[in-house]
């Protein structure tokens, strides 16, 4: 396909699957057989986004706990009552906060991919949690005998085994999701937050060459959780320029969401990084409406009147369930919208000639 489309990541886990995990998490069933429901999981969703032309695959995420908690799922050091994220409609998602040092991933995204990757022969996406994330494990009053500096350099080396890891493993490309970028101008207007996000980030990003940075992007969105968000209230004006001075090769950025894409598209082409393609969202998870090929094919044309179609990509906005227990969004309306980007990211190419 000239304008290439990809999934961000997160697709509504199946009722078995939900089932499955419920009846372990309550000692009802054996860790194989969990495994052996994520692996059919899986499948499933590979056979899916084949069987609608898909031209890349992902996982779904249907064995991660969460698109934020992977490498810490089940690790010993981690106490629950660390940094609460607050959404619109009232709900929070808590991450762990670290007790105790060195910092090690439990589990790394290339399992995922490497699982994923036996089910089919079409390029695979895997998306990993940024380290920006991940730095917000680390207590503010600190811990002793393991000062933040020690933390931050065991959790950059950490970063890069994992995305390095995906690489190695043959990941099409590597996605950094990066949601608390918005959100950290919701916490720190000044913007101090996000440029130690986007440094920290960047420490990760810059132990990469070139070639291998046009195989990672980063993902951008105000969180989608449970037909909510964290962040939509925040400007792109604010988060875009520092954004853009990321070290990724693309750039996936949540769009059909937005109330005026039109603004956001020209904010985009004014601060557009040298020599990396902008994938614009044009499916919205959080809408229960199906989009229409043709109106992803209209939303594509209005991106191509304002960036280059040679940099251009789509893909939906969100993840469509981020945390494995969100059923806001049905599997089934995931695939369809899903089946109507690619159609209608088919339809602007050939309206374009490209």
């Amino acid at each position: 396909m000239s304008i290439p489309t990809e999934p961000i990541g997160s697709i509504p886990r199946p009722s078995a699957l939900l089932t499955a995990m419920a009846d372990h998490a309550a000692g009802r069933l054996r860790d194989d057989d969990l495994a052996a429901a994520q692996d059919a999981a899986v499948a499933d969703t590979i056979a899916r986004l084949e069987s609608i032309g898909s031209p890349v695959l992902v996982d779904g995420e249907q064995s991660k706990p969460s698109f934020a908690t992977y490498p810490i799922a089940g690790l010993d050091g981690l106490a629950a009552d660390g940094a609460v994220i607050p959404f619109a409609d009232g709900h929070t998602r808590q991450l762990p906060r670290l007790t105790t040092g060195p910092f090690r991933y439990g589990e790394r995204a290339a399992t995922y991919l490497r699982a994923a990757r036996r089910h089919t022969a079409l390029p695979v996406k895997q998306a990993v949690i940024a380290p920006s994330a991940l730095s917000l494990l680390y207590p503010a009053d600190g811990i002793a005998g393991y000062p933040r500096k020690a933390f931050v350099d065991d959790l950059v080396a950490e970063a890069e085994a994992d995305i390095r890891g995906c690489l190695d493993a043959g990941a099409h490309v590597v996605q950094l999701d990066f949601t608390e970028g918005r959100l950290s101008l919701k916490l720190d207007p000044s913007g101090g937050l996000l440029e130690q996000f986007v440094a920290l980030n960047n420490q990760v990003l810059e132990r990469f060459t070139d070639a291998e940075r046009a195989r990672i992007g980063v993902h951008t969105c105000p969180g989608g959780d449970q037909d909510s968000t964290h962040s939509a209230d925040v400007d792109y004006a604010a988060l875009l320029p520092t954004l853009f001075t990321l070290r990724a090769g693309n750039f996936y950025v949540e769009l059909a969401g937005e109330a005026d894409p039109g603004r956001v598209l020209d904010l985009i082409a004014a601060h557009l990084p040298a020599q990396a393609r902008i994938f614009v969202g044009v499916t919205d998870p959080i809408d229960p409406a199906v989009e229409t090929p043709e109106q992803v094919r209209d939303r594509v044309l209005e991106a191509a009147r304002r960036l280059p179609a040679e940099r251009l990509g789509t893909c939906d906005d969100c993840g469509f369930a981020p945390f494995a227990d969100d059923t806001s969004t049905s599997r089934d309306t995931a695939f369809a919208k899903i089946a109507a980007r690619v159609e209608g990211t088919a339809l602007a190419a050939e309206a374009l000639g490209v």
